[in-house]
């Protein structure tokens, strides 16, 4: 008899667990932000988007059935109307001034608090806290406690000096709004550069030192380029806020006396002679022009990032 050998049965092959796919790796790492994302598109842009349509229309809201589709009648009246293009003026004007006159201030003070001396933790603090106050707070107290021609502050120094008594907000109201928001945001501005100081090369400073460069060469040669992309950085952010300001120019003028700026000029538009389709046009180019303002700053945002990124 002859032994038979039978092969032994082919091993099975064993299956790898299954992994998720990128793309579903993708959705689950974004899932919890959908939340997020769907409350800013109902809060954001849903509002915007209806905004939009109605700045196409000629919409009065005490004459609700008279309202009909007009084109872009609404932007051309907003870009040729004399009251309209003095509002745009005076944004512009008051944007310009306020964001500047910060940016010198605000990077004084970052060199004073950049050097070490006593007390310098309660100086910071004292001159961050015009930032926390609310806008509205803030202006109240330059109406009352500083510009009143009676009871305020400025004129009761003149008086103690024998100086005029000047009505401040009827014989300079622009400078009066300005000085408000610059009072305000001055902090802002220096946080920022105060920032781009300390991020400064020690190394390439004590360098220049030994090679016996005052003061004023490594301001101008070394410490003054290396703050221009901060410097750029809160001229953008200041401009998007002050582009949008309204409680200086509500609380301090009311908008009279020529300070009345765009976004007073929507509320004038929308509130007091109820012209919805205008106040939405109006609306919509102060917004494009934040986007437009908005887009350069994130650019000057991520060149940060990136240099941080390649020094590090």
């Amino acid at each position: 008899m002859t032994a038979t050998t039978t092969a032994p049965p082919a091993a099975l092959p064993v299956q790898a667990p299954t992994q998720p796919s990128a793309r579903l790796r993708a959705w689950a790492t974004r899932a919890p932000l959908l939340p997020a994302l769907i409350f800013m598109i109902v809060v954001t842009q849903l509002p915007f988007v209806a905004t939009l349509v109605i700045s196409f229309f000629d919409w009065n809201a005490l004459y609700p059935k008279a309202r009909h589709f007009t084109g872009l009648d609404n932007y051309r009246q907003v870009l040729t109307d004399a009251d309209l293009r003095h509002s745009v003026w005076t944004t512009v004007l008051l944007t310009v001034t306020v964001v500047l006159a910060s940016l010198v201030l605000g990077l004084l003070l970052a060199l004073l608090l950049d050097r070490r001396f006593a007390g310098r933790g309660v100086v910071r603090t004292l001159l961050i806290a015009p930032f926390l106050v609310v806008p509205v707070a803030a202006a109240l107290l330059w109406k009352h406690v500083l510009y009143n021609p009676e009871y305020g502050l400025f004129n009761g120094l003149l008086h103690y000096v024998g100086g005029p008594q000047p009505d401040w907000i009827s014989h300079t109201p622009l400078l009066a709004v300005e000085a408000s928001l610059v009072w305000q945001w001055t902090p802002f501005m220096m946080l920022i550069l105060l920032a781009g100081l300390q991020s400064r090369d020690q190394q390439q400073l004590e360098a220049a030192r030994v090679d016996g460069a005052n003061d004023w060469q490594i301001f101008r040669h070394l410490t003054l380029p290396h703050l221009r992309r901060y410097l750029e950085l809160g001229a953008l952010l200041g401009s998007i806020y002050i582009v949008q300001n309204f409680d200086a120019v509500f609380t301090i003028t009311s908008g009279g006396l020529g300070t009345a700026n765009l976004p007073y000029t929507v509320y004038q538009s929308f509130y007091q002679a109820h012209e919805n389709g205008l106040a939405s046009a109006a609306g919509v180019l102060v917004v494009i022009g934040s986007i437009v303002i908005a887009t350069f700053a994130l650019r000057v945002v991520s060149s940060l990032f990136r240099e941080e990124v390649s020094r590090a």
